[in-house]
């Protein structure tokens, strides 16, 4: 249960690998442009 445990987290991280221990995030953050309200001078 260590680093070279491919079922743990930490064994994951260092094989870069994904599964049930380690889930790829969901949440993809995309850039979404606010609309900015333009102030006359």
């Amino acid at each position: 249960m260590g680093k070279g445990d491919r079922r743990t987290r930490k064994g994951k991280i260092i094989k870069g690998s994904y599964g049930n221990s380690r889930l790829r995030s969901d949440n993809k953050k995309t850039y979404t442009p606010e609309a900015k309200e333009q102030t006359e001078s």
